[in-house]
């Protein structure tokens, strides 16, 4: 039954990833947090591990949605490459700092930046274009702190990457595609780093990498490829106001129960 909801959990991110750039760990992390506790997994590990799951499963999502905004010509690949210089740094330093967060502030942490990403959605709060977009090393700082703010909330760094870039003057579209693009490198690192940072910590289920549970992995792995490409062809065609607050109300839900 566990398996079951991994594989429609996975479906419904790998389209938010495509959809809104967001990555789908706003809404891996809650289910998984909800998930594990009601596998009895000890409340000591079981938010940890609900972030490290989620940048695990992120790489596997950020693959097709990566694939998908390619193909459309919309990805910023030079800006890319510049963010990425610091978000592997800061996606590192992300990991090492959530590992000495108690697992209920880290959840109460998680569930203010929920929060806070539902009124930014609801109300579609965005900095207006009024800066240039910045040099290579203005574009490597900004990595530094989404790969960092990243790694604490598991996500693959959308909802900052986005209205960073737009802030910058890059048009929605490419911000969203380039957004996705940067989510490999923040998965990719963080899933490493809280592998690392959790393999000597007990008590873990069985089939778990340090922070990282394999079954959730495998389960959301498997539908999300396939939905992230589907949800970036969606970006592109749809109206997203409507669909941006009702996730924005589940989101609103889900940090008041986490603080709760």
């Amino acid at each position: 039954m566990e398996f079951l909801v991994y594989l429609v959990l996975g479906g419904f991110a790998g389209t938010l990833a495509g959809l809104f750039g967001v990555g789908g760990g706003m809404i891996i992390v809650p289910v998984l947090v909800y998930s594990f506790a009601a596998q009895d997994f000890s409340a000591d590990v079981l938010t940890h591990m609900a972030v490290g799951t989620s940048l695990a499963t992120i790489a596997f999502t950020s693959i097709n949605a990566i694939r998908a905004h390619h193909l459309k010509g919309a990805v910023r690949w030079p800006l890319f490459i510049w963010m990425t210089l610091g978000i592997v740094f800061g996606t590192v330093l992300g990991a090492f700092t959530a590992a000495l967060i108690s697992g209920q502030l880290l959840q109460k942490i998680i569930g203010i930046f929920a929060i806070i990403v539902a009124v930014q959605m609801a109300f579609e709060l965005r900095p207006k274009a009024s800066l240039d977009v910045p040099g290579k090393p203005g574009l490597s700082l900004a990595g530094l702190f989404i790969g960092w703010a990243s790694a604490i909330f598991g996500i693959g760094g959308g909802s900052l990457t986005v209205p960073f870039l737009v802030w910058r003057s890059v048009p929605m579209q490419q911000a969203v595609a380039t957004s996705s693009a940067c989510g490999l490198p923040i998965a990719v690192a963080g899933a490493i780093s809280f592998i690392i940072t959790g393999w000597a910590v007990e008590p873990r289920p069985e089939w778990s990498l340090g922070y990282v549970y394999l079954p959730a992995v495998i389960g959301i792995a498997a539908t999300s490829m396939l939905f992230a490409g589907f949800g970036a062809r969606l970006a592109h065609r749809l109206s997203q106001r409507l669909l941006k607050r009702l996730f924005a109300l589940l989101l609103l839900c889900v940090g008041i129960n986490f603080l709760m």
